[in-house]
């Protein structure tokens, strides 16, 4: 065999010690041309992962990228819901003060109409972005603009009921603005206005409010005022005033008479001056009355010499009802002068 011929290429190996022997490596055509291709393909596969390993890069930081923003997405989601339940929530108690705010005006009896507040401001919606909460943001927005225009209003409000206490602070005294029983101490049984009687069975007109209560529960006077009257009222002068058993009657100014039925002990005597806050009497169960409770009436003056019975429930300030909303409504509408009994001369003189 010819080696020459067969031979392509040789590779000598000098090692540095002379004494040791050259090596030799012999490749053929063949050989030489793999090695050549396969250093051909290395050097490809090399140029294609230095043009595509930058993309491969930027594809996976984009997929880090993105499941991040899915993350932060979700969770200004929730943060946003949060935020519209915590407006849902000021809204109520926004609207539950200015409820209040009402019954002041109506206790003191202020015209609503005349209030600057009483006509709202008007309050501007801010613009809503275009994403996919756009419904949640255009929610938030709207119950922002409304808590900021129900705070205009309960500024409003507050201001003109202060300059009013600053002016007639003798009829803010003798307005019955606290409730007779303390909130922990009773539970209204008989509410104002319409009811069938439990005695009679019949419908009649109820004129004031029942509070149920132990016996011997402290009544306070809601409001400054005279005791009128205090004891018992004579049968032979009147049937349904002796039905209140042990009845106080105390005048507060000129506007109101408030009256505190079916007590146990009475405290307090014809002539005596009270202040808000003073015992009167003592839950009872005397006169008509099939449990132990306080029958309490506010009668407001109507006129010269008239005092028609109003819902007690609008002079408790300090004490929050179930229904204030149709509280005010009902109020505004006041009972026939022929349906409730009119107060004897004694106690309306």
């Amino acid at each position: 065999m010819n080696t020459s011929r067969a031979t392509s290429l040789e590779i000598q190996f000098h090692p540095g010690d002379i004494r040791s022997r050259v090596r030799y490596f012999f490749f053929s055509h063949q050989q030489v041309r793999f090695i050549l291709a396969g250093a051909a393909l290395a050097l490809l596969f090399g140029l294609l992962n230095l043009l595509i390993f930058p993309g491969v890069v930027r594809d996976i930081m984009s997929r880090n990228a993105y499941r991040f923003l899915v993350q932060e997405r979700s969770r200004q989601g929730e943060r946003l819901q949060g935020s519209i339940t915590r407006l849902g929530r000021l809204k109520r108690d926004s609207e539950a003060v200015h409820l209040r705010m009402s019954r002041i005006y109506m206790a003191y009896g202020l015209e609503g109409d005349e209030s600057v507040g009483q006509g709202g401001f008007p309050f501007k919606v801010p613009p809503v972005p275009d994403s996919i909460y756009a419904g949640a943001v255009a929610r938030a927005g709207q119950l922002e603009a409304e808590i900021s225009e129900q705070l205009q209003v309960l500024d409003t409000f507050i201001t003109e009921v202060q300059t009013f206490e600053s002016a007639h602070g003798g009829q803010v005294r003798t307005t019955p603005s606290i409730s007779p029983l303390r909130s922990r101490d009773f539970v209204l049984t008989s509410p104002f206005g319409t009811r069938r009687s439990p005695f009679t069975k019949k419908i009649d007109f109820h004129a004031g409010i029942d509070l149920a209560a132990p016996i011997g529960t402290p009544i306070r006077a809601p409001a400054d005022g005279v005791v009128v009257f205090a004891g018992r009222y004579p049968l032979k002068r009147s049937v349904s005033w002796w039905r209140y058993g042990n009845l106080v009657a105390l005048r507060n100014g000129d506007g109101f008479i408030t009256l505190f039925g079916h007590c146990d002990e009475v405290r307090v005597r014809n002539g005596q001056r009270v202040e808000q806050g003073t015992v009167l009497a003592t839950v009872g169960n005397t006169g008509w009355s099939t449990s132990p409770h306080l029958h309490y009436e506010v009668r407001h003056r109507d006129g010269e010499e008239s005092f028609r019975p109003v819902d007690p429930r609008i002079y408790i300030l300090d004490h929050q009802w179930r229904d204030e909303e149709q509280l005010l409504v009902r109020a505004r509408r006041a009972p026939d002068q022929s349906s409730f009994e009119p107060l004897p001369r004694i106690i309306a003189r």
